[in-house]
């Protein structure tokens, strides 16, 4: 029998078994769990023996959190980990990891992609030929991409591998951040602004923040107010920094000309949500990260991570470092490191 319980809340591969997370834990000696489950109160129940979980979109509250009687790892499949209660995980000493490093190619392609659809109108020039209307002045104006402004909202890598394929193509690039470095800006051949400035120059907006309580709701009313009416919005990071109803506002009064979504606020979309029904939005089903390769390296570096905390160690992405302090699992403990030298003692969940 397996030493340790490796539960997996949910996830989205094509292949169901997840064969390159699978030899890896399996190695470590883990048994793994595939629940493929998001309902809060049974997965409370069914994690409460793991060692580690691995989750992609369930949301690991506080409630299911204190409910986990030995568990080390929180891995996340994925950059952000918005969906883990990271106070709650810190205070029983259980690390938080996630794989910031993964998709970022697949990702600014995508965010590219929309760019190019959102300028030459090509989900609209394909829905009315589908639909017998052979005529292109059904999606005028089409305006020539190159000398237009992309700004940037985030530097981080993706937008910094975005801004290299942007530039290549002839667009101006701006760019938003909280840390703006000349020496960055030089190398990659932008200019970095203010957020105001940023929404009063830009042709597109592409979102490149992870979410939180700064920039949840980033994009209100006032800040639709401020593009230009012939601007576009792309969005690849998460839903929630989009006010949906500010944005359907600001498509209704035609203070900006459209949007590209990848990320909505409720996922899967609702049928009913009214972005869905406009001709100037585009709606992509949280794709942007996805390749036949990104999905391997993903599952990889994941397993990886649990791996590694199983034998003791720490994760080397983890996202809480002050649970450094309470990781109860890296004291001696006969019942918690078997194999150990030091294991004179029991830790104090063994006590």
């Amino acid at each position: 029998m397996s030493s340790w319980q490796v539960m997996v809340t949910d996830h989205v591969f094509r292949d169901p078994s997840m064969p390159a997370a699978r030899r890896i834990l399996e190695d470590a000696g883990a048994e793994v769990t595939i629940l493929q489950c998001l309902d809060e109160e049974e997965l409370r129940k069914r994690l409460s023996d793991a060692d580690a979980i691995i989750t992609e979109y369930a949301y690991i509250t506080r409630r299911i959190i204190e409910n986990l009687k030995r568990c080390r790892i929180i891995a996340r499949l994925g950059i952000g980990y918005d969906s883990v209660d990271i106070r709650a995980a810190t205070e029983r000493g259980i690390c938080v990891a996630n794989v910031p490093s993964y998709c970022e190619d697949e990702v600014a392609e995508h965010a590219l992609a929309l760019i190019f659809a959102c300028a030459r109108k090509v989900v609209a020039l394909n829905t009315n030929v589908k639909r017998g209307e052979w005529d292109f002045k059904l999606a005028l104006p089409i305006h020539r991409l190159k000398a237009k402004v992309l700004g940037l909202v985030g530097f981080g890598k993706i937008a910094k591998l975005l801004a290299e394929k942007a530039k290549a193509l002839g667009l101006e690039v701006i760019a938003y951040t909280r840390s703006p470095s000349e020496d960055v800006a030089r190398q990659y051949g932008v200019r970095f602004v203010g957020f105001e400035e940023l929404l009063r120059k830009s042709d597109f907006i592409s979102i490149h923040v992870p979410l939180t309580e700064e920039t949840r709701n980033m994009f209100q009313e006032e800040q639709f107010r401020l593009m230009k009416p012939t601007a576009f919005i792309i969005n690849t990071a998460r839903g929630r920094i989009i006010d949906e109803a500010a944005l359907n506002r600001a498509l209704d009064e035609g203070w900006i000309a459209g949007a590209a979504l990848d990320v909505m606020v409720e996922e899967p979309a609702d049928p009913a949500n009214p972005l869905l029904a406009r001709e100037n939005v585009i709606v992509t089903p949280h794709a942007a990260w996805y390749s036949e390769d990104s999905a391997v390296a993903l599952q990889t570096k994941a397993a990886e991570e649990v791996a590694r905390v199983l034998r003791g160690e720490l994760p080397r992405s983890l996202v809480n470092p002050e649970v450094k302090g309470r990781v109860w699992w890296l004291e001696g403990c006969r019942r918690c490191r078997p194999s150990s030298p030091d294991t004179s003692g029991s830790c104090s969940p063994h006590l």
